[in-house]
């Protein structure tokens, strides 16, 4: 997965923004003003394809355990965030777009219930 398919796939779920609220490096993807994926593009033109995305406290612990290329979140709160190499060994492309998904899904199932339905009527 490229910088461009990681981008394109975010901004295919409903309601996603992108910005570049800390810096004009870190592209952070929002759910109804939520963030729920980022990535530094310095980074990845240094061949350092991370991303950071949010996960269930559980789940994040079991990926961690079971994927070398999925660590605790970097400059995030360890206990929902995980940082995801991209294109590592073991780190397949379909398992990063279920991360993303189940980011975004966690996102969406924390918003509040009007904001729910804003998404869903958008």
């Amino acid at each position: 997965m490229d910088i461009e398919q990681f981008r394109d796939f975010c901004l295919s779920k409903k309601g996603v923004t992108e910005h570049f609220p800390f810096d004009e490096v870190t592209l952070v993807f929002k759910v109804m003003g939520k963030m729920f994926a980022l990535a530094s593009l310095d980074k990845w033109e240094k061949n350092e394809q991370t991303i950071n995305l949010k996960c269930n406290p559980e789940r994040a612990i079991a990926l961690r355990e079971n994927y070398e290329g999925i660590i605790p979140g970097w400059h995030s709160n360890k206990k929902h965030w995980n940082t995801v190499t991209v294109n590592f060994s073991d780190v397949s492309d379909s398992l990063v777009k279920e991360l993303i998904s189940h980011s975004y899904d966690m996102v969406v199932k924390g918003l509040t219930k009007k904001a729910q339905l804003e998404l869903k009527n958008l």
